[in-house]
């Protein structure tokens, strides 16, 4: 009569199952349990080995489908726990030694064709459990690194958003900084021609020159302030609204763009006559924008004028206007002109410096930031016209 392994087995199983678990434990090169416990270990060991003993007592070696479900699920646990593929081979290795050894006395007692029949048929079922384990364990470690490739291409997506952005607030900071840092160099210069000229020193103008470069490097380190603060914010520019006389203010940015215009001899007019006396306004940010205005106009008009009127209008709001006869806009420019980084493609015939397609970017931000409107009317080769409009008081 023919060994009944599967009841042998089944009755040896929490036996073999303490022991193929103690055996993992101390096996070193199975470095996965150094950090989990003995029932998490244990999880699904119990199913693989009731799946063997039923094959052992169907004797169909066919019959595959109670072995691979059982090894399926610990394929999926193996992998959540990080095993490594190496690691489970040495489990399934140390599995095959423990049943052998639990059934060793009950072998020798055995026929040999039934020793050989349980022999082969525990070779066969270890070697199917392993098989479908590890078609478990790689499916679920391509899932997890699908998972984490999604998650990668989020974080890249998250970290290339605010690169640009860094990118960005940079770009807008150089833009900035440049029309105070040509005036400070102008007048640098027309400060150290001074220099040269013993009679026109300490004179009025060179205490004047001195201001303008004092007064431009204020702009300039203001700038600086408000910038970092906005990049340790939420990133949101913050007004700081004041009752300002507008001609002061128009002042200011005249002395800041003066070395522009004289570089490029261009003439220069101011109209304040109906000018309100008092606004409500953020005094750096309307100074940026006429800054930007000016900057503009100076660097595409190669001769001719700049002009600037500031004007009271109806419905409790008032305008700047920047006028200059430069080389204008296309129609299909001027839908793309308040766009960033976009740069007018001609350049008057002496015009090297084309600026970063910012200046006007930050106009419009800025003008509608202070609750205002810009207008632009322009005819290649007769000039551009931008008109900012405000409220005078700030709702």
């Amino acid at each position: 009569m023919k060994m009944d392994f599967s009841t042998i087995l089944n009755q040896k199983r929490e036996t073999v199952i303490e022991r193929w678990i103690e055996a993992v434990f101390a096996d070193q090169q199975i470095e996965a349990t150094n950090e989990l416990t003995f029932n998490a270990v244990r999880d699904s060991l119990p199913r693989v080995l009731e799946s063997l003993a039923a094959m052992l007592a169907d004797e169909q070696l066919e019959n595959f489908h109670v072995i691979d479900e059982a090894s399926l699920e610990h394929g999926v646990i193996r992998a959540e726990q990080g095993f490594e593929p190496a690691e489970i081979a040495r489990e399934y290795r140390l599995l095959r030694s423990v049943i052998f050894s639990e059934l060793e006395a009950d072998l020798v007692q055995a026929s040999p064709e039934d020793v050989l029949w349980a022999a082969r048929l525990i070779d066969t079922v270890v070697d199917e459990a392993i098989a479908r384990c590890f078609d478990s364990y790689t499916q679920s470690r391509i899932e997890e690194l699908e998972k984490l490739k999604t998650q990668m291409q989020l974080t890249n997506q998250e970290l290339t958003r605010l690169v640009r952005a860094s990118h960005d607030n940079m770009s807008k900071l150089t833009h900035e900084l440049k029309t105070p840092l040509t005036s400070i160099i102008g007048y640098a210069d027309f400060f150290l021609r001074q220099q040269q000229q013993p009679d026109l020193k300490d004179s009025h103008a060179h205490l004047e020159s001195i201001e303008r470069v004092l007064r431009s490097g204020r702009l300039l380190l203001r700038l600086i302030n408000d910038t970092l603060q906005l990049q340790q914010g939420d990133g949101q520019i913050k007004l700081k609204m004041d009752c300002i006389d507008p001609r002061t203010l128009i002042q200011s940015v005249m002395e800041i763009v003066e070395p522009l215009i004289r570089n490029k001899g261009l003439e220069f007019k101011v109209d304040c006559d109906r000018s309100p006396q008092l606004v409500q306004t953020d005094p750096l940010r309307l100074q940026q924008i006429l800054t930007n205005l000016l900057s503009n106009a100076i660097r595409y008009t190669e001769r001719g004028y700049v002009t600037v009127t500031i004007e009271t209008l109806e419905d409790h709001q008032w305008s700047i206007t920047v006028r200059d006869s430069g080389i204008g806009i296309t129609q299909d420019d001027q839908k793309h002109i308040f766009e960033p980084y976009f740069r007018v493609d001609r350049l008057p015939p002496s015009g090297t410096d084309q600026g970063t397609g910012l200046g006007l970017a930050v106009v419009s931000q800025l003008v509608e930031l202070m609750q205002g409107e810009i207008r632009v009317s322009s005819q290649v080769g007769q000039g551009s016209t931008f008109t900012v409009i405000f409220p005078l008081e700030s709702y």
